[in-house]
């Protein structure tokens, strides 16, 4: 079995020497090659030039796994709900990376897997639905007696000089050494083409612990036009009782570089996140066990498109992609004639009209992974 794993994005959107994005003009004259007059765009897959190394799901488990210092394990030491409040909504502003703009992961195919374990913390992602697409994350770390619980589906909508991809779903952190549940959403994905080319993360996100009555808002800015340094990735807010709607800190600074929290009392202001710190040196996961890895698991199932990508053979991934593409067709088929359905291995998952898509792991713990982070 072949795997290919590339390092995570770093501050400058990119995975540093494993893989360059073509220039733009060379990406957009891909594009037109693809598409033919009269092109029926609603079938139309992305060309592997657009493509980063990896899929979504690795880049969903990176945010967790590949961070420069152990936040999660500062969020359950410290001793005060306030102290750990202010950590946790440090650690999900450690989650925004920079996009690439023009590159996109691949879309995982159904029953997609990734399984990665860095030091005690072992995570386990699986695509559990196609149409639409949707991603269940676990994470256990039995040393510190965390779990974290994702369901996540993103829902992109056109707007004429931009993209924005909402990113729908409950995440939660458990430290259940302190009974806390911590639930949070994610901010949008704006790709923007006019005037001016970028993506960046923009818009509200909500932290709560009902257990404490702690609350967080964040508003994640889209960045003007004419980008001044110090307003580009901006992100403001607030923490307050939800009992009393007193707030107690006030939230400033920028999520590539620092972010500053103010004591509403006294005026002091102290850093609660560097992103430099967290996320500069970070290392691409590496393969412990060869024999344990799934056939389903994510680096698995792309290795030869990341591969050529990686070599910039554009004819050849494209072609590698399309096999992939059309291995999945076939299964798909052979359910549907067959009368049955794809059930996930690793999770049960519920959707309804008024709460969405919401997903549970079948086992309490996850298993030490075959792939691990250097530490």
């Amino acid at each position: 079995m072949n795997v290919v794993l590339t390092k995570p994005l770093s501050l400058d959107g990119e995975s540093n020497d494993d893989f360059r994005a073509p220039n733009i003009l060379q990406r957009v004259l891909s594009l037109f090659k693809s598409v033919r007059p009269g092109t029926d765009v609603t079938r139309f897959k992305l060309p592997a030039i657009f493509n980063l190394p990896k899929s979504h799901l690795q880049c969903f488990g990176e945010l967790v796994y590949c961070i420069g210092n152990d936040m999660l394990s500062k969020c359950n030491s410290l001793e005060s709900p306030l102290e750990r409040f202010t950590t946790v909504v440090a650690w999900s502003i450690s989650m925004n990376r920079p996009p690439v703009f023009g590159s996109a992961p691949y879309n995982p195919v159904l029953g997609e897997t990734h399984h990665v374990s860095r030091g005690n913390l072992n995570i386990l992602l699986e695509q559990v639905s196609h149409h639409p697409p949707v991603t269940a994350l676990h994470g256990t770390d039995e040393k510190e007696n965390i779990e974290i619980i994702w369901c996540q589906h993103p829902a992109p909508k056109f707007y004429g000089a931009s993209v924005e991809a909402e990113v729908h779903g409950r995440r939660q952190l458990k430290l259940l050494n302190h009974n806390e549940t911590y639930e949070m959403n994610s901010p949008k994905l704006c790709i923007r083409f006019l005037p001016v080319p970028g993506a960046d993360w923009v818009g509200n996100v909500k932290i709560k612990c009902h257990e404490t009555g702690l609350e967080a808002e964040l508003f994640y800015k889209a960045n003007p036009f004419i980008a001044l340094r110090r307003n580009h990735r901006a992100v403001k807010g607030k923490i307050y009782n939800s009992s009393s709607s007193k707030i107690l800190y006030e939230i400033d600074g920028h999520w590539d570089r620092t972010v500053s929290l103010k004591d509403i009392n006294n005026g002091k202001s102290t850093i609660i996140y560097n992103a430099k710190e967290v996320l500069t040196g970070l290392k691409a996961p590496i393969v412990k066990d060869l024999e344990e890895i799934w056939p389903s698991e994510s680096a698995a199932v792309w290795s030869e498109v990341s591969q050529y990508i990686m070599r910039q053979d554009w004819e050849k991934a494209s072609e590698a992609k399309k096999a992939v593409e059309e291995k999945q067709r076939k299964l798909l088929r052979e359910r549907e004639s067959a009368g049955e359905t794809s059930v996930p291995k690793h999770f049960t998952v519920t959707c309804n009209k008024e709460s969405g898509w919401d997903c549970s792991s079948i086992k309490k713990v996850v298993p030490p992974a075959p792939i691990v982070v250097p530490l």
